[in-house]
C-alpha cells in the first residue's frame, strides 16, 4: 500500500512538472534569455579557442583564455578606434531619422490616402516613439543583463561539461546515454547556426557600409554596423536595419535614396541566393518559413526584448524536435538529423 502511494506521488509530481513547466518558463522568461546569451557567449569563447587547440594543440585552459583576452583586445580596440565616429554617426542617424519621418508624416498628412495611412497606425512619429521608448524601458535593466550573461558565459566556457552532466542527472540512469546525445545534437546545431550567422553578420556589415559610402549617404559606418546587427535575427533583422539607412538617404536627395533602396535590395539578394546557401551547406539549415514564423510568435507571445535572441531559441526549438520526436518518435530523418550525425 506504501509502494502505491509512493508511486502515485511521483506520478503526480511528475504531471505537476510537465504542466507547471510551460507557466514557469513564461513567468522567468526574463531568466531564459540571460541563460541563451550566456550559452551563445560560451560558445563564442569556445569558437575562438578551437584554432588553438587544434592548429597549435594548446591545453584547453590555455586556449580559452587566450579566446577571451582576443576577444576583449579585438572589441576594446574596435571601440577605441571606431567608437568615437561610429557614436557621433549613430547620434546623426538618429537625428536624420526623426527629420526625415517628421517631413514624410507632413507630407502623408497633405493627401487623402496619406491621412488614411496615418490613421491606422496612429501616426509615423508616435510609432516610432513608442519602439524607442520601449528600447529605453529594456535598456534600463540591459546592464545587469549583460553582467549576469557575462560572468555566466565564463562559467559555462570553462566547465561546460559539469552543466551538462548536471542536466543529464535529471533524468532517469537508463535514458542518460540516449540524453547526453540529444543535449549535445542541440549544441552542435546551436554552434553551427552561430558561426553561419557570424559569417552572414560581417559580410552583410562590410558590404552596407561600403555602399553607402560609395553612394554618398552620411553615416555609413553606423548604418554598415545596424545592418550586421540586424542579419542576427534573419529575415526580419535585415528589413528593420533597412529602414534607418532609407531614411537617412530622404534628407540627402531622391536620387540617393533610390540608389540607397537599390543597395539593400541588390545585397540581400546576394545575400539570399549566394551567401546563405554556401553558409547553410556546411552549418545548419532552418527551413525559411520556420524560422519566420518562429521569431514572429516568440516576439509576439514575450515581447520586443524576445527578438533578439528568438532565432537561437527557434534553433534550439527545431533541433530538439527533430531529435526527440523526428528521429526517435517516427524514426525518419530530415536535414538537420543528417547534418548532426
Amino acid at each position: 500500500m506504501q509502494t502505491s502511494y509512493l508511486d502515485f506521488f511521483k506520478r503526480t509530481l511528475i504531471v505537476v512538472a510537465v504542466v507547471g513547466t510551460p507557466f514557469l518558463i513564461w513567468y522567468l522568461f526574463g531568466v531564459v534569455l540571460m541563460a541563451l546569451g550566456a550559452i551563445i557567449l560560451a560558445m563564442l569563447v569556445r569558437l575562438g579557442a578551437q584554432p588553438f587547440m587544434r592548429w597549435l594543440k594548446a591545453p584547453e585552459p590555455l586556449a580559452l583564455a587566450i579566446s577571451g583576452v582576443l576577444i576583449v583586445v579585438v572589441l576594446g580596440g574596435a571601440v577605441y578606434l571606431f567608437g568615437s565616429p561610429i557614436a557621433r554617426e549613430l547620434q546623426d542617424v538618429a537625428r536624420r531619422v526623426a527629420d526625415a519621418s517628421g517631413t514624410l508624416e507632413t507630407d502623408l498628412q497633405n493627401s487623402q490616402y496619406g491621412k488614411f495611412l496615418l490613421s491606422q497606425v496612429g501616426g509615423l512619429a508616435g510609432s516610432l516613439t513608442g519602439i524607442l521608448s520601449g528600447v529605453l524601458k529594456v535598456s534600463s535593466t540591459f546592464l545587469q543583463a549583460v553582467i549576469i550573461m557575462l560572468i555566466c558565459g565564463i562559467y559555462l566556457a570553462v566547465q561546460p561539461r559539469v552543466y551538462r552532466d548536471g542536466l543529464i542527472w535529471l533524468f532517469p540512469p537508463k535514458s542518460h546515454e540516449r540524453v547526453a546525445e540529444i543535449i549535445d545534437g542541440i549544441g552542435e546545431a546551436l554552434r553551427l547556426w552561430l558561426l553561419g550567422q557570424l559569417m552572414e553578420m560581417a559580410l552583410i556589415g562590410i558590404l552596407t557600409a561600403f555602399a553607402i559610402w560609395l553612394i554618398g549617404v552620411p553615416s555609413s559606418l553606423a548604418l554598415g554596423l545596424i545592418a550586421g546587427i540586424g542579419e542576427f535575427i534573419p529575415y526580419v533583422g535585415p528589413l528593420l536595419a533597412a529602414i534607418p539607412g532609407i531614411l537617412v538617404a530622404l534628407t540627402k536627395s531622391p536620387e540617393a535614396t533610390l540608389w540607397t533602396v537599390a543597395a539593400y535590395l541588390i545585397i540581400h539578394q546576394i545575400e539570399g541566393n549566394l551567401v546563405a546557401p554556401l553558409v547553410q551547406r556546411r552549418m545548419v539549415l532552418i527551413p525559411p518559413a520556420v524560422m519566420l514564423l518562429g521569431i514572429v510568435s516568440i516576439t509576439y507571445l514575450f515581447g520586443v526584448a524576445a527578438i533578439f535572441l528568438a532565432a537561437p531559441i527557434v534553433v534550439v526549438i527545431f533541433a530538439a524536435v527533430s531529435l526527440i520526436y523526428v528521429r526517435d518518435t517516427l524514426g525518419e530523418k530530415n536535414a538537420l538529423i543528417r547534418k548532426l550525425r
